[in-house]
């Protein structure tokens, strides 16, 4: 298990870019209403995991160790291209942004992963924007965007792969919420109203039954409300996502809702979310999971369920901001399959030190078990992080 894992590192990296992480991008050319525009961002951390199992655990990832890495955190490093042209009342535009590993070069000697993860248009008017193309995908996309450790390094561990995997680490996916995997879509985002905001998206869907098919798109959508005030502000959020996959044996039915507020008064930021899904997986989606043989379906073919929550509180002092994190995900097992539980708690200082340079310390604990195989890591993490 702990080889298929691997996969894990490589099929996942986060991505844009929350408030408390938003950077600015270049302007290379504007005129005739026309601007192009470049955004980039590296970071690397020194990073000690102490990983303990019990004896089911190390039958399964191998026995008890200490790993220090130099790697990336849970943010890969990125550049992006940005451009827009305002053609009578349409505003035209696009994205095109490249996601780079740093620490492959044992496995991958030079052959450096470089993933495109969005490469999209933009059509922009007074009833709101659609875009067309790959983009991250809509579900559980607030609950990871709003995370406040999203700059930060995350869970790892010997039972998913990350401790010596090549890619990012995996902040709180899988211990809050899943990972909504870059996809080919049609994406439609309404203009704000009195705070409110809808996005709807039909995205090219997965396939979770061996040989089979889908007769439709996945469905995904979400729902906003954003209010400001002086000293602070309020976002909630709802969300779902429904598709189906169909062989001769079995239809996969994979649903989920997803939900969640920050608030922030001062100082001060308090972030509460979570989901519940059936036939979803608790890791990267459902698509991404059959494929690296995580449990979506037990041994009948029917689909599991699965829920995750995230609490936080973060509050900024100068140019401090501490960080308290709590993250959990279970998965419910049926016939063939164990349960899974996966927690993450986290403490974290960043340091601005100016706009363009980050400093993070953290440290986390994640515990993970497989029916009755458990395995504990305590993670320092120490890091930089150069944007702009």
């Amino acid at each position: 298990m702990r080889k298929l894992f691997w996969g894990v590192v490589c099929g996942a990296a986060i991505f844009m870019l929350s408030g408390q992480a938003a950077f600015a991008a270049l302007t290379l050319y504007e005129a005739d209403a026309t601007t192009f525009s470049v955004d980039g961002s590296f970071n690397t951390f020194y990073v000690h995991s102490d990983s303990d199992k019990n004896a089911a655990m190390e039958a399964i990832a191998g026995s008890d160790r200490e790993q220090s890495r130099v790697k990336m955190g849970f943010l890969p490093n990125w550049i992006g291209f940005n451009f827009s042209k305002q053609i009578g009342d349409l505003k035209l535009g696009g994205r095109a942004s490249f996601w780079v590993t740093i620490n492959d070069s044992d496995n991958n000697v030079t052959e450096s992963g470089i993933d495109t993860r969005q490469f999209y248009g933009t059509i922009d008017g007074s009833w709101g924007q659609v875009l067309i193309g790959k983009d991250f995908t809509i579900f559980n996309r607030s609950n990871i965007f709003l995370d406040e450790i999203l700059l930060g390094y995350g869970n790892v561990s010997d039972a998913m792969g990350l401790i010596d995997g090549n890619g990012v680490s995996f902040g709180n996916i899988g211990t809050g919420y899943t990972y909504p995997f870059p996809s080919a879509q049609i994406t439609y985002r309404s203009p704000e109203v009195a705070g409110f905001k809808l996005t709807i998206g039909v995205v090219d869907p997965s396939r979770t039954a061996a040989g089979g098919e889908e007769h439709a798109p996945r469905f995904e959508g979400e729902l906003t409300y954003n209010y400001t005030y002086k000293q602070g502000g309020i976002t909630a959020w709802t969300g779902f996502l429904t598709q189906s996959s169909e062989n001769e044996d079995n239809e996969i039915d994979t649903n989920g809702v997803s939900y969640g507020i920050r608030a922030s008064f001062s100082g001060l930021a308090l972030h509460a979310s979570g989901y519940q899904a059936s036939g979803l997986g608790f890791e990267l989606g459902a698509g991404a999971d059959t494929t690296l043989g995580l449990p979506v379906v037990d041994a009948n073919g029917d689909e599991l369920d699965s829920e995750g929550y995230l609490l936080q509180a973060a509050y900024t002092l100068g140019a401090f901001r501490f960080v308290g994190s709590y993250g959990e995900s279970e998965l419910d097992g049926d016939v063939g399959v164990e349960d899974w539980e996966n927690e993450t708690k986290t403490g974290a200082i960043f340091y601005t030190v100016n706009e363009g340079l980050k400093l993070v310390g953290e440290y986390n604990i994640n515990e993970i078990s497989i029916g009755n195989a458990e395995e504990e890591t305590k993670t320092i993490a120490l890091g930089a992080i150069v944007s702009f």
